[in-house]
């Protein structure tokens, strides 16, 4: 059986252990939270380097992604050095492929017509591959990197502007640490209700599920369920999450990840599922490859109605 394991610096409350079959194979796929710890972190790697199949970076990128220009944070690269033998991966991959079929998929079965409707992409830069396909579908695309990212109350409409920006950003932002920019450990768990006039222009709310549930509105009496109708398209969800966007009124949660026994798993984790299942390196395959090998699993989006 296949080991892979997605070491996370998130909370250890949304651990999960499951096996499953790809590819023909059976897998074992861990979760592990270190809670924010970077030095539990890298004693984990160390503990697990050469002992499994694929290292899956969690709760942080290693690379991030605006234009045609690649940037790799400083704290998770430093990190992913101290892996010697193991594949290691992030995600990104995936976020340049599966994520960008994701949309058209969804597209041409007529499940969700992005055009000209209102979108809010939490943060673009580790999902650059979901936000041009937006934009060449002719979305009203908001991207929300100042906003859920460093604090900053403003959304970006142009795609000129927000690479212009990006180019100027992100090698600083780069080299801070990854707590600035992430909500890491006990973090996740809670909710800091936050731009409540953005998730409320938006008719379809898009990215990493922890930025998105970050700042999410808290239900009042003049809006028992502040996110009515709302389309949420992410992964990483648990039971507890779908319960909470059912009782704040979202209709349809779409994940691009399969659900494994109530949990859907982030792209780091599928990204490893391909990576040990081909038994190469990250740095040898091509999108090519990736799109294979989701040709091979028959992968589509999982759709789910929350709202009857």
């Amino acid at each position: 059986m296949k080991r892979v394991v997605s070491v996370s610096l998130g909370s250890s409350k949304r651990d999960k252990r499951v096996e499953a079959e790809f590819f023909g194979e059976r897998f074992l796929i861990e979760r592990i939270g270190t809670d924010g710890n970077l030095r539990k972190f890298a004693e984990l790697l160390q503990q697990i380097d050469g002992k499994v199949d694929a290292i899956c970076f969690g709760g942080m990128d290693i690379w991030i992604k605006c234009g045609k220009r690649k940037y790799a944070l400083r704290e998770p690269a430093k990190l992913a050095k101290i892996v010697k033998q193991t594949p290691v991966v992030d995600g990104s991959a995936l976020k340049d492929t599966m994520e960008r079929k994701a949309v058209h998929w969804l597209q041409r079965n007529g499940i969700v017509d992005f055009r000209k409707r209102k979108v809010l992409l939490v943060s673009a830069v580790d999902r650059f591959g979901m936000a041009e396909e937006f934009w060449n579908l002719s979305a009203d695309l908001r991207i929300g990197d100042l906003a859920f990212g460093l604090g900053i109350p403003l959304l970006i409409k142009s795609q000129r502007v927000y690479e212009i920006l990006g180019s100027i950003l992100l090698p600083f932002i780069a080299q801070l640490p990854i707590s600035w920019i992430y909500p890491t450990g006990k973090e996740q768990e809670q909710i800091k209700p936050k731009f409540e006039s953005f998730y409320r222009w938006a008719e379809i709310v898009a990215g990493d599920f922890l930025l998105i549930r970050k700042h999410l509105p808290a239900p009042s009496p003049q809006s028992p369920m502040p996110l009515l109708s709302k389309i949420i398209l992410t992964n990483t969800t648990t039971k507890e999450d779908v319960e909470l966007l059912r009782q704040i009124g979202v209709s349809m949660l779409i994940t691009t990840t399969p659900e494994l026994d109530g949990r859907t798993f982030g792209t780091n984790v599928m990204e490893g599922v391909i990576v040990a299942y081909l038994q190469r390196r990250p740095e040898e395959l091509t999108q090519e490859d990736y799109m294979q090998a989701l040709k091979n699993l028959r992968w589509q989006p999982n759709v789910r109605k929350l709202k009857t």
